[in-house]
């Protein structure tokens, strides 16, 4: 068996730092049998060995065609895998890919052969726009965060920018640290191409989206940076869950103090 990660320190750090998260993921509840997905783009991580490596599959079809991705590698959560067993044993439950030459089609190159997530065209469609933009954001987290996907259940929080006022009022952090706020794309069917086309408009404009009814999907410059932006949104939202239960709609802060927040901390809006 390949061990893809044996005297490669930097890509062994980048899949602990995978293993690290989905950890959390499970964690917080967010990531219920095999909900959730990870990918991350590791070509930069890749050496000549890595390049000629054989493939340990017969060639797979993304079920698009994306010419970015030419040659590209990722790091992908396997199908029907768990996040907490992810967390434990990475290479076990996620594998390494190699996009071929027709952009449409790919093969696993380690460690196991194991199928990426039933979501990889959504995916990698996200990553071909990210290097197609010059973007340095290399990974993409899908999770079902509890409080956020509560919220997606009431139409006025699905109206533009209303979650993200109410979020941002929160605490100054959210701000702060989800400078863009959350787009939202009305429910569409998991793995559909109209969700990931919905999902691709929304990502133009924010780094973290509400899927309705099912749950988030975030872009960062790695996966912790990812997690981070569903991490504080999260946060604000178990705030004002919270504050409701006790029996008050809360204050939140106000557009005045979101402002200053804004220049203080030299915030895109």
């Amino acid at each position: 068996m390949k061990n893809i990660l044996e005297g490669r320190p930097a890509l062994r750090a980048e899949i602990e730092k995978v293993a690290e998260v989905a950890g959390y993921l499970w964690q917080n509840g967010w990531a219920e049998r095999n909900g959730g997905n990870i990918t991350v783009n590791i070509t930069h991580l890749v050496d000549d060995d890595i390049r000629q490596m054989e493939p340990i599959s017969d060639m797979k079809p993304i079920g698009t065609v994306l010419p970015a991705l030419r040659g590209c590698y990722f790091y992908c959560k396997g199908t029907g895998k768990r996040m907490r067993d992810l967390a434990r044993w990475p290479m076990e439950n996620g594998s390494v890919i190699r996009i071929l030459d027709d952009c449409a089609s790919y093969v696993i190159i380690a460690d196991q052969p194991v199928m990426p997530t039933s979501e990889l065209p959504s995916h990698l469609s996200v990553h071909a726009r990210l290097i197609a933009q010059g973007s340095p954001y290399k990974a993409t987290v899908h999770t079902h965060p509890i409080e956020l996907v509560a919220m997606s259940h009431h139409r006025e929080y699905l109206k533009k920018d209303v979650l993200t006022r109410l979020l941002w009022s929160m605490i100054p952090e959210t701000k702060a640290f989800c400078p863009l706020g959350l787009g939202v794309v009305p429910y569409a069917l998991p793995g559909s191409n109209q969700l990931a086309e919905a999902t691709l408009r929304e990502l133009e404009d924010y780094d973290v989206v509400l899927w309705e009814k099912h749950g988030v999907f975030a872009k960062g410059l790695d996966v912790m940076d990812a997690f981070d932006q569903i991490d504080v949104l999260s946060k604000s939202a178990k705030i004002y869950v919270n504050a409701r239960a006790m029996g008050f709609e809360p204050e939140g802060m106000s557009d005045e103090q979101m402002k200053e927040m804004s220049v203080a901390f030299n915030l895109p809006r």
